[in-house]
């Protein structure tokens, strides 16, 4: 017995796998998944696409069971956060999203002035060579290494979190360019499916 599998569902002598998935799709009415920087100053990100959306929760209120244990959320919005806010870092989170509380729509945020335009892919990859002995050139496609323009980049990602076998076929997918200084969402791609938007 490992030393955490008090903490595991899966570890539980009982745990029956569709029930506890089911009791997951309850737990928080997920509508969205965020997916964007992980620079402090992009962290006001997922407040402006509830705010743009209108009818999104973040973060939300945890939910209590009668014993104190945090079993639940209120909250619309899960945030996944991650270098330049690019997609491909996010593929495995979309498919685990959607596989435990199902997903409306997918958002996109690459934001101004951000470390991922300050390095170009040859130059990462050069430097890690110089510097760690390591040759990364294969570990990441060139086009997600880095951003050299923001629309193609967020049309990159959108395209790509579309093309992936891990993405619901039937959700919304936004591209948008986030202002750090003025706060506002620019929106670059809009792929609405079965005419829902959330707005």
């Amino acid at each position: 017995m490992g030393k955490f599998d008090q903490y595991a569902f899966s570890a539980q002598p009982s745990f029956n796998e569709a029930a506890t998935r089911e009791a997951f799709s309850h737990a928080v009415p997920l509508k969205t998944l965020v997916i964007y920087c992980y620079d402090p100053r992009a962290a006001e990100i997922p407040n402006a696409v509830a705010t743009l959306f209108g009818d999104e929760v973040f973060p939300g209120e945890i939910i209590l069971d009668g014993s104190g244990n945090r079993v639940a959320s209120s909250t619309t919005i899960f945030p996944v956060i991650v270098a330049g806010g690019r997609a491909v870092d996010a593929l495995r989170s979309i498919t685990v999203a959607q596989h435990l509380f199902g997903i409306q729509n997918i958002v996109v945020v690459h934001h101004s002035h951000c470390g991922a335009t300050s390095f170009t892919a040859d130059g990462i990859i050069d430097a890690y060579e110089h510097e760690h002995h390591r040759d990364i050139s294969k570990l990441y496609p060139r086009s997600s290494i880095c951003i050299t323009d923001y629309e193609v980049s967020l049309k990159h990602d959108t395209a790509l979190i579309r093309s992936h076998d891990g993405t619901p076929g039937h959700v919304n997918i936004f591209g948008y360019f986030y202002d750090i200084d003025t706060r506002m969402l620019t929106e670059v791609v809009r792929d609405i499916r079965k005419d829902r938007s959330p707005h």
